[in-house]
């Protein structure tokens, strides 16, 4: 079932790769059905708070008519960074699937783990490396890349 969804999110992540984006792509998922992807837009918009998880949210808390998605799960294709964990955790996200591991930035056990902060009351289970090699190759593609131009 990750893989289905997963496959979601990185199909997300190639639509940032032609706007320019970094490849990041999420999706929210509610009842075994997707009610929310995003891709980064934080260079089209101009807005570092764009990153697709928060879109993502954004876009699934409308939807349900609320700040709380403690029956979703979020898929995304990079470990998310310190403020889209400090968002996570504040929507009481069930679960949280992704691919790639983020040594310098990822906030789910990369370079920290605030999922793990007792204190930041987080009831949200992590799971990594889902799919972790395509998503990893998109980013590393990615950088490649934009290094030739």
């Amino acid at each position: 079932m990750e893989n289905k969804f997963m496959r979601i999110a990185i199909n997300e992540a190639i639509k940032a790769i032609d706007e320019g984006e970094m490849p990041v792509g999420a999706v929210v998922v509610y009842n075994g059905e997707v009610i929310a992807s995003a891709h980064n837009l934080r260079n089209t918009q101009h807005d570092p708070t764009l990153h697709a998880e928060i879109v993502a949210m954004r876009e699934a808390c409308k939807l349900l008519k609320d700040w709380r998605l403690e029956e979703c799960d979020l898929y995304v294709t990079l470990e998310p960074c310190a403020m889209c964990s400090g968002a996570i955790i504040n929507s009481r996200m069930r679960n949280v699937y992704f691919g790639a591991y983020d040594p310098e930035y990822g906030a789910a056990g990369g370079r920290i783990d605030l999922f793990s902060k007792s204190y930041l009351g987080s009831t949200t289970t992590v799971f990594g490396g889902i799919m972790e090699d395509e998503c990893t190759n998109l980013l590393k593609n990615f950088f490649a890349n934009l290094r030739k131009k």
